[in-house]
C-alpha cells in the first residue's frame, strides 16, 4: 500500500524526532574513555575488555543504553599524549588507562577528569602521594609490589630449572621502569647465585636479537619484562623462544598460553574487572583521590608443559603440584 505524502511527512518527522532523542540521550549519558596502547585490530586485550564490560554491566552500566565508551589505542607510544589529550577534550566523565605510559599520558592531559589506571608497581611514578590516598584525580589498580613479585620470578624459574645459572632480561626502553624493580632483581639474582644479563629492545625486531643472545649464552633463560610491545607480539616472542630452545618466564599468564614456559604475577583478566569497580565509584560520585589504590589480592603460577617437553624439560612434580592452572 502506498503511504500517502502526509502519512510519509508524519514518518519523516517523527523519525527525525527520534534520532535527536536518542542523540541527545546519548550527549547527556556518562562517557567512559579507555586509552590503551596496542593495536584496536589485535585480539590482545579483548578478554581483558570483556572482564570490563561484564564488570560494568553487572554494576548496572550497559554500553549504549546508560553509558557510552570511547576506546582509543596507542599503536606507538608516542601517540598516547595526544590521544589522551582527545579524551579529555571530549568531555568523558573518567578515563581507565591501562600501563604506566598510558596512566602518565592521561594524568598530564586535563588537571580535573578522573582517571582509573592500571599501571605500575609504584603508583608515585605515575603521579600518586600513596597507595591510601592518592589525591588528585588519580585512582586505580598497582601491579603489584617489586619484592612481591620479582623474588618470587627468580625463585620459581631456579625451581622449574634445576641448575640454571643465568637469566636474561629484556627491557622495553619504551616502557616506564618500575622504580627499584632492576634493584631488587639484582639482589635476589645474588641470593640464588644467578647471573643477569639485560638487553633492551626499542622494535619488535629487536626479540630476535634478544633471542639470539640467550641462545649464545650458555644456562641462560629468558625474563620478559612486560610493556604493551611484549603482550601484543606474545606469540612471536613465544615462537622464538621455542626456535631458539630457550625457556621463557613472563608477569602474565597470557604469554604462558602463547607459548610461553611460564609466569607468575596477578590475574589481568582480574585486574580490568575490578577497575570496573572504580569506574563505577566515581561515576556514581566518588572522588578518586579518595579512593585507595588496590594492590592484587592473588598471585598465579601458570605452567606449559607442552613447551616444558618441546625444550626437552622436565618440570619438578612439586612446582606441578603448586601451580594454580597448568596447560598440558
Amino acid at each position: 500500500m502506498t503511504r500517502s505524502p502526509l502519512a510519509a511527512g508524519i514518518a519523516l518527522v517523527l523519525g527525525l524526532l527520534a534520532a535527536m532523542t536518542s542523540a541527545h540521550a546519548q550527549s547527556r549519558m556518562p562517557r567512559l574513555g579507555i586509552l590503551l596502547t596496542g593495536s584496536s585490530s589485535s585480539a590482545a586485550q579483548a578478554p581483558q575488555l570483556d572482564a570490563l564490560m561484564k564488570s560494568l554491566t553487572e554494576l548496572g552500566w550497559i554500553e549504549g543504553q546508560n553509558l557510552a565508551v570511547d576506546r582509543r589505542w596507542a599503536e606507538r607510544p608516542e601517540q598516547l599524549a595526544a590521544l589522551a589529550t582527545e579524551l579529555a577534550q571530549s568531555n568523558v566523565s573518567v578515563i581507565l588507562a591501562l600501563g604506566p605510559e598510558a596512566t602518565l599520558a592521561a594524568v598530564a592531559a586535563t588537571p580535573t577528569t578522573p582517571v582509573v589506571m592500571i599501571a605500575s608497581t609504584d603508583p608515585r611514578q605515575v603521579g600518586a602521594s600513596s597507595l591510601a590516598r592518592p589525591g588528585g584525580h588519580l585512582t586505580g589498580l598497582a601491579v603489584g609490589q617489586v619484592e612481591v613479585f620479582v623474588e618470587k620470578q627468580l625463585d620459581l624459574l631456579k625451581a622449574a630449572i634445576p641448575g640454571l645459572a643465568r637469566v636474561l632480561v629484556v627491557w622495553d626502553v619504551n616502557r616506564l621502569r618500575d622504580g627499584d624493580q632492576s634493584v631488587v632483581m639484582a639482589g635476589a639474582a645474588r641470593a640464588l647465585s644467578l647471573q643477569l644479563q639485560h638487553v633492551d629492545v626499542g622494535r619488535v625486531q629487536d626479540f630476535e636479537s634478544a633471542f639470539r643472545a640467550a641462545r649464545s649464552a650458555r644456562g641462560s633463560t629468558v625474563l620478559i619484562i612486560a610493556g604493551p610491545r611484549a603482550m601484543e607480539n606474545r606469540r612471536l616472542i613465544a615462537e622464538l623462544a621455542l626456535k631458539s630452545r630457550v625457556p621463557l618466564m613472563s608477569r602474565w599468564s597470557q604469554m604462558v598460553e602463547a607459548g610461553a614456559l611460564l609466569s607468575y604475577g596477578p590475574d589481568l583478566n582480574d585486574l580490568f574487572r575490578r577497575a570496573g569497580f572504580y569506574v563505577d565509584r566515581i561515576l556514581k560520585g566518588a572522588r578518586p583521590g579518595d579512593l585507595p589504590i588496590e594492590q592484587p589480592s592473588k598471585y598465579e603460577l601458570v605452567l606449559n608443559l607442552r613447551t616444558a617437553k618441546a625444550l626437552g624439560l622436565t618440570i619438578p612434580q612439586s612446582l606441578v603440584l603448586r601451580a594454580d592452572q597448568v596447560i598440558e
